[in-house]
């Protein structure tokens, strides 16, 4: 199913005066079956017509077929060309390509079905392919989704993470990988755009909210949605305590595609919402916005000696140098996805 028409509209309202930046481009997108990606590709494809751009795009993704099948509004404009291939080995394409987006990423959970060094290398070796191939290409600029995970634990005392702050993940904790691995590839993506005269943005990415983020994986909030549409109780694995915020897709992609092209190249910008809310308060505002009167159930009692854990980003910059803000509030984020997955 496609994306709602009134979320498309509201990206392209936000980006009007970026596109022509796009005009005649050719871009090279990976991870553009995911989450992040699917929005961005529907978001080209709407602008690339509304504008007339002339525009094109190629997605590596390891299962072209399917997703064909499942979306074929994508996969049958011939504006958009699909690419069989793995980041981490995949056969470059002929041609010039101007901008690239790197949104491939491992993000399974660290468990038995990949261990902490495969998912850090997932990160790092594709990194390095991807920007072999920037040089090949001779694109211009990168844009690289990293992850507020790069900080490591935000401290008790700091209520927003700011791109400033010097902390990382523990090098001798192995549930780190993801973030050790987005670390890394930062580093790459930085190192390579020095060194070989193109531009590199990062977008330090939190947690979102909005049709096809998965109900079914590890996202709170997707949970608790999926919960309320089933009619059955809301539950909440831990103990409610953390905070965390939520920026809505719609918006995610207006900060994407404006750091892509507006972005100061070496430069990191955290991206997600200031907005801080606890994990028992979400579970109780999508109840009340999905299905009132819905109950939670909280599986471990809060104790006196539990820290209260915090992922919350300073968008200062991304505000400041970009003018960039989280624009659809967090109420309504949960209408829309609710009535998106309810149809």
């Amino acid at each position: 199913m496609k994306l709602p028409a009134s979320d498309l509209n509201h990206i392209l309202e936000h980006t009007r005066g970026l596109w022509d930046d796009l005009r005649g481009a050719r871009l090279f997108i990976t991870g553009g079956t995911g989450f992040f990606g699917v929005w961005l590709l529907e978001s080209f494809q709407y602008a690339n017509s509304q504008l007339d751009l002339g525009a094109s795009a190629s997605v590596l993704t390891r299962r072209p077929v399917p997703f064909q099948t499942a979306f074929p509004h994508l996969g049958t404009d011939p504006a958009i060309q699909f690419i069989e291939g793995d980041v981490r080995n995949f056969e470059f394409p002929e041609g010039a390509y101007s901008h690239v987006i790197h949104a491939a990423t491992e993000t399974r959970p660290d468990n038995q079905e990949i261990s902490p060094t495969e998912k850090f290398m997932a990160n790092t070796i594709g990194t390095k392919r991807l920007l072999d191939f920037v040089i090949t290409s001779g694109a211009k600029k990168i844009l690289f989704t990293s992850s507020g995970a790069v900080y490591g634990k935000q401290p008790m005392h700091l209520t927003h993470i700011p791109e400033t702050y010097l902390g990382s993940p523990e090098t001798t904790d192995t549930t780190t990988a993801y973030g050790q691995g987005k670390r890394a590839a930062e580093f790459l993506c930085t190192t390579y755009a020095k060194q070989h005269g193109f531009d590199a943005v990062i977008a330090r990415c939190f947690a979102f909210i909005g049709p096809r983020l998965p109900l079914n994986a590890n996202y709170a909030v997707g949970n608790f949605i999926r919960d309320a549409l089933n009619g059955t109780p809301i539950r909440i694995k831990g103990n409610g305590v953390p905070y965390r915020s939520y920026l809505y897709a719609a918006d995610l992609a207006v900060w994407l595609w404006t750091i892509l092209l507006r972005g100061r190249t070496c430069s990191a910008y955290n991206v997600g919402s200031e907005e801080e809310i606890s994990i028992a308060q979400v579970a109780a505002l999508v109840a009340k916005m999905v299905h009132p009167g819905l109950p939670i159930q909280i599986a471990k009692p809060l104790l006196s000696a539990d820290p209260v854990e915090r992922y919350i980003p300073s968008t200062r910059k991304a505000r400041g140098e970009l003018g960039l803000n989280d624009l659809v509030r967090l109420p309504e984020a949960i209408q829309r996805t609710a009535k998106w997955y309810a149809f």
